[in-house]
């Protein structure tokens, strides 16, 4: 007999997207490899998928902190000390260790305060809606990431006026912001950086015409921190000088290698997000033993030794970006510790990443909907815990790569949105 759940989910089966994806599994159901199962690790970025040892090159743990024996030994610490599990909502408590790393994330950031959410996807989809209300209006980068565009469906639903302006354009976004008049305040959204292109926003643009149009900046760092900036504090404080119009989303996780997201700015908007983040009140916070991880992460990133960490990095990124460039290929970013190369079409694209599968190397292959379509890329991820013999090994599979497959050239001019093959100019 049929159920009720059965025809729902017949009808979601026969909606675009599910058909599209449907349509890869069952056309190349070798090729599409998503929902893969990782059997073990070793030091390095080496891991074990099907049977098969690989150099991981998806990891964004680009720090390496995940298998950092301090950072470790923290979260055991933290377990100790404090179990697995606040046991409320921080809308009634917090423990010593959530305060405690929000006081430190707030002095290394140069911020007034911070606030921690369990995922920069929670505090985009929380502290948007929660900064608004239906006398405002909510603008965003039509690039910016999917959990930005997702605070804009919560916020519109609850009567905030929300439009897109075209990427990275001043001048489409003041139009938008002076066509949305009347309004009583306004938030800009935008990404720090964008992953797949490495570029950056012109955030001193952005904040001349928030400050002209009673907005206010919004920007997901998430890409950025750690890992660009002074200490790895990420673009906007190097770009901007402050906080004061300015509310900036962090990750805990990828260059952290811990747990959960915190948006950092004025000491009063934090205020603020505390009564009115949906995800804060009604939902669970970060786990102490991460939150012990988080403080001794930015104990790191605080000291000297950040420096020799993020040298690591960054000349592992050279290394990768220089040597597919030498190769011919169509390199996107270049100077983040994700570094794409354009490859196309969607089946040509998962043929590649399955290439470099059977070579021993692991990268992602990223296809539409994530990407304009037409416009596949292998999504590298380069970590600092990455040997040099790791990235002039992927090289190598890359140089066998292009002989393989007819992958574009870098001498061919090659446009599409939000993917360019001109890094901008990023903090040190």
């Amino acid at each position: 007999m049929s159920l009720p759940i059965d025809r729902l989910i017949a009808s979601l089966s026969r909606t675009g997207m599910t058909r599209f994806f449907q349509k890869l599994l069952d056309e190349y159901p070798d090729l599409l490899m998503k929902d893969q199962t990782v059997e073990a690790i070793r030091p390095n970025r080496t891991f074990q998928i099907a049977g098969r040892w690989l150099n991981n090159f998806g990891s964004d743990s680009f720090l390496g902190f995940d298998q950092d024996p301090r950072v470790q030994e923290a979260i055991s610490r933290g377990v100790r000390a404090w179990g697995t599990h606040n046991g409320s909502s921080r809308a009634f408590s917090s423990i010593r260790p959530n305060v405690t790393a929000e006081e430190k994330i707030a002095d290394w950031m140069g911020a007034e305060a911070a606030l921690i959410y369990p995922s920069v996807t929670l505090a985009n989809t929380s502290a948007l809606p929660g900064l608004l209300t239906r006398h405002d209006v909510l603008v965003a980068d039509q690039l910016a990431h999917n959990s930005i565009d997702e605070g804009l469906k919560i916020a519109k639903a609850r009567g905030v006026r929300t439009a897109k302006f075209a990427h990275n354009d001043g001048a489409d976004l003041l139009r938008m912001l002076t066509d949305l008049r009347p309004y009583r305040h306004a938030v800009i959204a935008v990404d720090g950086v964008y992953s797949m292109s490495g570029q950056l926003p012109p955030l001193v643009e952005f904040q001349r015409i928030a400050l002209q149009n009673e907005a206010i900046l919004y920007v997901d760092d998430a890409h950025g921190t750690g890992v660009l900036g002074h200490r790895g504090r990420g673009t906007v404080l190097e770009a901007l000088g402050n906080y004061d119009n300015t509310l900036v989303a962090g990750s805990l996780s990828k260059a952290f290698s811990c747990f959960g997201g915190f948006v950092a700015g004025p000491a009063a908007a934090i205020d603020l997000l505390k009564l009115r983040s949906n995800s804060l009140i009604f939902g669970g916070p970060v786990p102490p033993p991460y939150l012990e991880g988080v403080c001794t992460v930015v104990d790191i990133l605080n000291s000297p030794e950040y420096d020799a960490i993020r040298a690591r990095l960054d000349a592992n990124v050279h290394r990768l970006t220089e040597g597919a460039g030498a190769l011919g290929l169509v390199v996107l970013g270049g100077k983040v510790p994700i570094v794409s190369i354009l490859v196309g079409a969607e089946e040509l694209t998962l043929q590649a990443g399955k290439f470099l599968f059977e070579q021993g190397y692991y990268v992602q292959s990223v296809i539409f909907p994530a990407v304009p379509h037409g416009a596949g890329v292998l999504r590298i991820q380069v970590n600092a815990n990455h040997v040099a013999e790791q990235i002039d090994g992927l090289l190598a599979a890359l140089a066998l790569l292009k002989k393989a497959l007819p992958l574009p050239q870098a001498s061919t001019v090659i446009q599409f949105p939000g993917l360019t093959t001109v890094p901008e100019s990023i903090p040190a």
